[in-house]
C-alpha cells in the first residue's frame, strides 16, 4: 500500500493565509522525512476552504523541496484553465522532477470561478470530456491541433487552433519510459466513473465516500474499462482523513474541535455562478462522519481501517488529510506518527 498526505491548504478561523500555505509546504517536507509515498494538492478559488488557487504551482514548489516524494494535483480544475496551458505545465514538471509528478484533473463545481475565468457554465456542464481528451493528446502526441475540414474548432471543441508543436514533449525525459505524467480523474458520479474508465484513467475518490460506495465505483470502472478494451486494474486513489492519538477519543476530539469551524467558514463562502441553491452539510455531523469512515484514532485502528478499505475496494493508494487539527506542530507530529506507526503495519 502507498500512503500519502492530502493538502487542502485549509484556512481555519483566525489563521492568516501565509500561515496556511507555510503549513502546506511543510506537509510535503515532513511527509518525505516520515517516509510517506506522496502528497496531493487541492485547488480552490476565492474561498478559505482552501487557499491554494493553483495546485500545479504549489506542486512545483513541493517537487523542488523534495527528492523522493511523488506530488500530484487533487485536482487541477479543467473548466477553469486551458487544457494546453495545463498540459505544458504538467510536461514541464514531469521532465524536471524525474517523473515524480501526477496530474489529477476534475470538473470542479458550478462556482463563480467559471464566470471569473471565462469558461462559463457550459464548460462545466458539457465540455469536460473534450477538454480532457485535448489535454491527453497534448501529453502523448508530438503535434496537436483542433482544426477539422471546416477549420479550427469546427468539430465542436471549446478551443479551436491550428496544429502546433508540443514543447517540451513529456516523452523526452532523460530517465523515463517514454510516457508522459500519470493522469488521474476525480470521480463523484457514475458518469465521471465511466468517463475515466473509457479512457483507462485511474480515479481519485473523495473523502465523503465510504468503502461501500467506493467499491461500487471501482466495480463500475472495471466493467467499463474492460468493455473499452483497457485493463480492469488501475492505481485508484482514495482520499480520507487521518488523525492519530494514543486514544481514539482524543483523535476524534481534536478534529471535532477544529474542523467544524473550518467547514462552516470555508463551505459557506462558495458562490454558485448561476444562483442555484446548495444543500450545505452540517459541519459537526460531517466531521463525525469523516471520523467514522477514516483512520481517526490509535495507530492500530488507523492501520486496520486502511487495510479494510483496501480489502473491500481493491484500492491501494491513499491521500490522507493530516491538517485537520489546524495546527502546524500537530500536523507535523501526525505525519511522523503515520510514517512510524501506521505505514509499517501495512506491510
Amino acid at each position: 500500500m502507498r500512503v500519502g498526505a492530502f493538502v487542502l491548504a485549509a484556512q481555519f478561523p483566525g489563521q492568516g493565509q501565509g500561515e496556511v500555505l507555510h503549513r502546506s509546504v511543510r506537509t510535503a517536507e515532513v511527509a518525505e522525512e516520515a517516509g510517506l509515498d506522496s502528497v496531493w494538492v487541492a485547488e480552490h478559488h476565492f474561498v478559505p476552504y482552501g487557499v491554494c488557487p493553483s495546485a500545479v504551482t504549489l506542486a512545483a514548489l513541493m517537487l523542488g523541496r523534495t527528492r523522493r516524494l511523488r506530488v500530484g494535483t487533487a485536482v487541477s480544475v479543467l473548466p477553469s484553465t486551458h487544457p494546453v496551458a495545463l498540459g505544458e505545465q504538467a510536461a514541464l514538471l514531469h521532465l524536471t522532477s524525474d517523473g515524480r509528478f501526477t496530474l489529477g484533473v476534475g470538473r470542479g463545481g458550478p462556482w463563480v470561478d467559471l464566470e471569473v475565468f471565462g469558461g462559463g457554465l457550459d464548460a462545466y456542464e458539457n465540455h469536460f470530456p473534450q477538454d480532457l481528451d485535448l489535454l491527453r493528446r497534448w501529453l502523448t502526441e508530438p503535434r496537436v491541433g483542433t482544426a477539422g475540414p471546416a477549420g479550427p474548432g469546427a468539430a465542436g471543441e471549446r478551443y479551436g487552433f491550428r496544429e502546433v508543436a508540443v514543447v517540451p514533449r513529456p516523452s523526452e525525459a532523460l530517465d523515463g519510459d517514454g510516457t508522459g505524467p500519470e493522469v488521474i480523474v476525480a470521480c463523484t458520479s457514475p458518469a465521471s466513473v465511466r468517463l475515466a474508465a473509457e479512457r483507462g484513467l485511474p480515479m481519485l475518490l473523495g473523502m465523503h465516500c465510504g468503502d461501500e460506495d467506493k467499491a461500487e465505483m471501482v466495480a463500475l470502472w472495471r466493467r467499463t474499462a474492460r468493455a473499452a478494451g483497457h485493463s480492469p486494474e488501475a492505481g485508484h486513489v482514495s482520499a480520507g482523513v487521518c488523525q492519530l492519538a494514543d486514544r481514539t477519543a482524543d483523535a476524534r476530539e481534536t478534529l471535532l474541535k477544529a474542523m467544524p469551524g473550518w467547514f462552516k467558514q470555508g463551505l459557506d463562502a462558495h458562490v454558485t455562478v448561476d444562483g442555484r441553491k446548495r444543500a450545505m452539510r452540517d459541519p459537526v455531523t460531517y466531521t463525525e462522519l469523516l471520523c467514522d469512515l477514516h483512520p481517526v484514532g490509535t495507530p492500530e485502528l488507523a492501520a486496520d481501517r486502511l487495510a479494510a478499505t483496501s480489502e473491500r475496494t481493491g484500492i491501494t493508494r491513499f491521500a490522507l488529510l493530516t491538517e485537520g487539527s489546524g495546527d502546524l506542530a500537530a500536523t507535523e507530529e501526525n505525519l511522523r506518527r503515520i510514517g512510524a506507526e501506521v505505514v509499517p503495519r501495512l506491510g
